[in-house]
């Protein structure tokens, strides 16, 4: 007979326990990138919502953005660091295969001896991050569990691509994760569809990126570095055909109708996919709606704790309050839940 295995000792609910953000010190608007791209400010707030963004400066890296943010959850948790046993952070745009950022970044918190990794999926990040934390906390593999969203997506950017630059951009948003009197953070809904990669991307592989400089420094002539590029229109009717069912699937799960909402968080892609997906769901006027993208623009797999701080700084949501979150991006990738919004710093 095998000899038996203990396991952890499981907790009832979870949820969120502490919120905290950070917004990089300078401010983009958009009559900054217009003349790059051939366009104008109002094109772009019509396109796509956005007024200005975030670009981080080279002192705001990934690593210190999440630290930044993780200080200000664990403040608004009523926690130390100490009492963290596992860092996820998602991201896309560390500039380095290796230490994961979130090792890097439970360091820098003081914690020792912390699990730590990080996530990529793209612009959904946050939210499977968050999945995974809930389901270690409800396991008993972890009491607390710190997830952050944070992206310098400026790095990737090529400031004369009219699709996307426009776009992106740079911050960080970081969650406590722990146990709770009722249940705080509902089942996740996610998937993805890897036949559509090609609707956001690195253009190029580092592999061929490496092959294209060797192939220059032979000839003295010159190469060209990877960006991100997206095909805006392909995201969009992806985005508003599918998404829907993405976010009743969470509402179902979690046992919540539309109607019980307080707050709708997505991903703040495009507000005209947020505009469609209200009508689609037919939210009510009551709910509260998360629109960061006008001053903080796509901060991938930042912007829903980004947004969800600002819902709830701004007076139009509470701590407690009943929100669906929905991330989606690059993969396609989408992850939603229902949660009960948190305390903030």
């Amino acid at each position: 007979m095998p000899t038996p295995i203990a396991t952890a000792v499981p907790v009832t609910h979870t949820g969120i326990l502490g919120l905290g953000v950070y917004r990089p010190r300078r401010v983009v608007p958009n009559a900054e990138i217009v003349d790059a791209i051939d366009s104008s400010d109002e094109w772009i707030r019509t396109r796509s919502g956005i007024a200005a963004r975030h670009w981080a400066e080279p002192d705001e890296t990934i690593v210190g953005m999440s630290v930044a943010a993780a200080r200000d959850a664990l403040t608004a948790a009523g926690l130390d660091a100490a009492e963290v046993d596992v860092v996820v952070l998602a991201t896309s745009s560390q500039m380095v295969l290796g230490p994961s950022a979130g090792a890097v970044v439970a360091t820098e918190l003081g914690m020792h001896d912390t699990a730590a990794y990080d996530v990529s999926a793209g612009c959904a990040g946050f939210c499977y991050a968050l999945a995974d934390a809930a389901n270690l906390v409800r396991s008993g593999q972890a009491r607390n569990v710190l997830v952050i969203g944070v992206e310098r997506l400026s790095d990737l950017l090529d400031t004369t691509d009219r699709s996307c630059a426009f776009i992106f951009a740079d911050g960080a948003g970081a969650v406590v994760v722990g146990a709770a009197e009722q249940e705080g953070i509902g089942p996740v809904a996610w998937g993805s569809d890897g036949s559509r990669t090609s609707a956001i991307k690195q253009d190029k592989d580092f592999q061929e990126y490496f092959a294209e400089v060797a192939a220059a420094e032979a000839s003295g002539g010159t190469s060209v570095r990877p960006y991100i590029r997206m095909n805006g229109t392909e995201v969009f009717r992806w985005a508003v055909t599918f998404l829907e069912k993405a976010c009743r699937d969470a509402l179902d799960r979690a046992g919540v109708a539309a109607s019980d909402l307080d707050a709708f968080v997505p991903h703040q892609a495009n507000i005209r996919i947020t505009d469609a997906l209200i009508r689609t769901l037919g939210l009510p006027d009551t709910v509260a709606v998360a629109r960061d993208i006008i001053e903080t623009g796509n901060t991938s797999a930042a912007s829903i704790p980004m947004a969800m701080e600002q819902l709830i700084r701004s007076g139009g949501a509470n701590p407690g309050d009943t929100a669906l979150l929905l991330g989606f991006g690059a993969g396609l990738a989408y992850a939603g839940q229902v949660v009960h919004l948190p305390p903030i710093a």
